[in-house]
């Protein structure tokens, strides 16, 4: 009998674990190396996948060339340190590096004119290849017309191709994984935490036939112009939805306040408004004003949580979680990522042991609209089509569109500044900034008089979703054709 019972709870654990089909992964290492590293012996000092990228690249069938240098494809610079003299407001945005990778990067604030740096040299140029350099290394894209002449911060390593056809194949080698794992590695395979942009000098790679860049270059190119074309639609549909309401300029509105002469803002709220929420946040008189505005331009105001226009507001619970190895599980990413075309760092769910959440509470569909809701709050987007089927964690709500004529236009609203007020007014928490699916679905969104201009909307923003989709193919398409036609030879 126990020998049975012990052969049943075998069979149960098989039927709920994962178990990846990992391939050995080994590596031999010289004395020498051993005593560079201060005679460590543990594997991971050594980072075998460095090793064995390197080993890669040496038996390519093509020349190696350097990423940089006098014989490279390309130079590189990033700009010396400085303090930053931050403003409320300026003509002078800045962005973080961090924010590469993002469609459409917001500012993460303003600098003084006065700021002791050449201000000029902080610009991106388009055709520039960015990668970063210090905490999350590697990260990496082409500076497209949404990108160019942005400033960026000092720690960020510019790229400057020789030759146009080198931009595209350069940038697809660094996003498959062994130009992450060259970049990430020095020369004896163990992790680095920072790159300067000599480091790029020492790093060969194959120099395929010209021909072979030029595809992967074209490849690259429409899907930057894709992306783009993306911005522009979805930056068209938000000012269509601003001037249809009416809406002057979110800096422009005027809450009114008991004594505007005050440096301290004071401000009353009626009883019957109080809603339960005593914080001052709560009931700040610009989302009194936004709501007035709507009253008067809109046909109607209706809750997200109306069945009218949302199906449901999906607020998934805490969970352990069980990863696996790429390509054994669904893809799984958080809301750092959700302005990204390809979510970077991805990880990988179990499907067998979180089938049933996956399945009810994290399971992403085209045009769901997503929206971060611990931490950063308020970061939204529209779900691609290539995101379908993929999961993102519990710190992100999903809202599910009644239908497909609507999604567009509530996107448009949500993802705008005013949207964004509605919903970051009902943020608590004194140490990490929540809000729950019940206050989403208790978010005003306005209904326009005219139902041609709202579907106009609603049409152009999922048109500029479907672009972005596209993006997605081609380039996933321009980094197959580099491991099919330079690492295997083909």
């Amino acid at each position: 009998m126990v020998e049975q019972s012990a052969q049943n709870q075998q069979l149960i654990i098989e039927d709920i674990t994962d178990v990846p089909k990992e391939v050995l992964r080994w590596s031999t290492v010289s004395l020498t190396e051993v005593s560079e590293n201060q005679n460590r012996l543990e594997a991971s000092v050594f980072e075998i996948e460095g090793k064995h990228a390197r080993e890669v690249i040496k038996n390519c069938k093509w020349d190696l060339k350097t990423i940089c240098g006098e014989s490279g494809f390309a130079t590189a610079y990033h700009r010396p340190r400085f303090k930053r003299i931050w403003v409320e407001n300026s003509e002078l945005p800045i962005y973080q590096p961090s924010q590469i990778t993002e469609l459409n990067p917001i500012p993460s604030g303003y600098i003084s004119e006065i700021t002791n740096t050449d201000i000029e040299s902080l610009r991106v140029k388009k055709g520039q290849i960015l990668l970063t350099c210090s905490g999350t290394i590697g990260n990496t894209t082409v500076v497209n017309n949404t990108l160019d002449n942005k400033i960026f911060s000092h720690d960020l390593i510019r790229i400057d191709c020789h030759d146009e056809v080198n931009i595209g194949y350069l940038y697809a080698f660094l996003r498959t994984k062994l130009g992450k794992t060259l970049i990430n590695t020095n020369s004896y395979g163990s992790v680095i935490s920072h790159i300067e942009p000599e480091h790029l000098n020492n790093i060969a790679i194959p120099n395929p036939s010209v021909i072979i860049k030029k595809q992967v270059h074209d490849l690259i190119t429409k899907s930057f112009d894709l992306r783009d074309e993306s911005n522009n639609l979805f930056t068209e549909a938000e000012e269509l939805l601003i001037e249809e309401l009416e809406l002057p300029k979110i800096n422009e509105l005027s809450p009114k306040y008991l004594n505007d002469k005050l440096e301290t803002r004071v401000f009353s709220s009626k009883l019957s408004e109080l809603d339960t929420r005593l914080e001052g946040s709560y009931h700040l008189p610009i989302v009194e004003e936004i709501h007035e505005q709507l009253d008067k331009s809109a046909e109607r105001t209706i809750l997200l949580g109306d069945k009218e226009v949302s199906k449901e507001v999906i607020l998934p619970g805490r969970f352990k979680r069980q990863y696996v190895d790429e390509g054994q599980g669904i893809v799984f990413f958080g809301g750092k990522q959700l302005y990204e075309l390809d979510p970077s760092n991805k990880k990988y769910l179990s499907p067998t042991f979180h089938k049933d959440r996956i399945e009810n509470e994290l399971k992403l569909k085209e045009n769901m609209i997503l929206i971060t809701c611990s931490g950063t709050i308020g970061k939204t987007t529209l779900v691609p089509k290539h995101w379908e089927n993929w999961t993102s964690n519990q710190h992100i709500i999903r809202v599910v569109p009644s239908s497909k004529s609507i999604a567009g236009y509530l996107y448009t609203f949500l993802a705008s500044a005013y949207g964004y007020e509605l919903i970051t007014r009902s943020t608590y928490g004194s140490v990490v900034d929540e809000i729950n699916n019940d206050h989403i679905a208790r978010v005003k969104v306005p209904l326009l008089k005219n139902k041609d201009k709202q579907k106009y909307i609603n049409d152009i923003s999922l048109q500029a979703n479907s672009k972005r989709y596209k993006a997605y193919k081609l380039e996933q398409e321009a980094i197959q054709l580099v491991y099919d036609k330079v690492f295997n030879r083909i």
